[in-house]
C-alpha cells in the first residue's frame, strides 16, 4: 500500500494512505480532550496515528496506548513515529472489544475515541473492507466503545468522543450504561447559521449527573476560518 509523508509541524511526521488519512476531526477532538502532560492515554481506533502524533507537538502526555485492529494502519503509525523520533506511544494491533494483555485496567486517565459514525448496514457501504471498517461500526458499537473504556479508566478518567449529531442519543446512553456520565458536550457548525454537523462529548468515570454545554465551535466565517478555527491547525489540536 502506497503511502505518503504529511508533516504536520514541530518535527512530527504523519504517514496516510487511501485506506487510513486524518481529517478536521482529529484535530478538533485532540484539542477538546484536553490531555495532560502527566497523564495515562489510550486511543481506540488510532488509524494513521494522527491524535497521538498531534499529542507529540507541545506537551505529550505521560504515555499512550494507540490501539487499531488493522496491522496496516499500525505500520503507518509506527513509521510516523520512526520518522519523527517519538517514543512515547505504544502501538498496538488488537480489537478494541477485548483489549490486550497486560492492558493497565482501572489506571488510564484519558481514552480517545474518533469511531465510525455510521451504523453497519446504513447509508453508502465502501468496496475496500478497510473503509468499511473506518466508516461503519463493524467492529465497535457504541456500547462497545464505552464498555472497553470503562474497563481502562479510573474513577474520574474521561472518556472523549465525537460522531455525527444523530448519534449524540446513542453514545449518551452507552456511556451511562458504563457508568461513564456524560459531563461536556460541544457542537461544531461550518458556520454559525449551519446545523452541526459533528458532536464533541466526554464522560467521567463514577461523575455526578451534570452536563455542561460548550459553545458551538464555528470553523468558518465570510469564506474564511474562524480565528479558533486557524488556531486549531496552528496549534495542531493543543489550543
Amino acid at each position: 500500500m502506497s503511502v505518503t509523508p504529511e508533516p504536520i509541524g514541530g518535527g512530527i511526521i504523519v504517514y496516510t494512505s487511501q485506506a487510513h488519512r486524518f481529517g478536521t476531526d482529529a484535530f478538533l477532538l485532540t484539542q477538546f480532550s484536553r490531555y495532560k502532560e502527566k497523564e495515562l492515554v489510550c486511543e481506540f481506533g488510532t488509524g494513521c496515528g494522527i491524535i497521538p502524533l498531534l499529542m507529540q507537538k507541545h506537551r505529550p502526555p505521560r504515555h499512550i496506548y494507540a490501539l487499531d485492529i488493522q496491522e496496516d494502519a499500525i505500520a503507518q503509525l509506527r513509521r510516523g513515529m520512526e520518522e519523527s523520533g517519538v517514543c512515547s506511544i505504544t502501538p498496538l494491533t488488537c480489537d478494541l472489544r477485548t483489549l490486550w494483555e497486560g492492558a493497565p485496567l482501572g489506571q488510564a486517565d484519558l481514552v480517545i475515541c474518533n469511531p465510525p459514525y455510521q451504523p453497519p448496514g446504513t447509508g453508502f457501504e465502501a468496496s475496500e473492507p478497510s473503509q468499511r471498517i473506518a466508516r461503519h461500526g463493524i467492529f465497535c458499537t457504541p456500547e462497545e466503545v464505552c464498555a472497553s473504556a470503562a474497563r481502562l479508566l479510573r474513577s474520574g478518567g474521561r472518556l472523549c468522543v465525537c460522531g455525527r449529531p444523530e448519534r449524540l442519543p446513542d453514545y449518551i446512553c452507552a456511556m451511562r450504561e458504563s457508568r461513564l456520565e456524560p459531563k461536556r458536550l460541544q457542537f461544531v457548525c461550518r458556520t454559525a447559521g449551519d446545523a452541526p454537523w459533528l458532536f464533541l462529548l466526554e464522560g467521567r468515570r463514577d461523575g455526578g449527573a451534570f452536563l455542561q454545554m460548550e459553545g458551538n465551535f464555528i470553523m468558518y466565517e465570510n469564506g474564511q476560518l474562524t480565528p479558533q478555527a486557524a488556531a486549531l491547525y496552528e496549534n495542531g489540536g493543543t489550543a
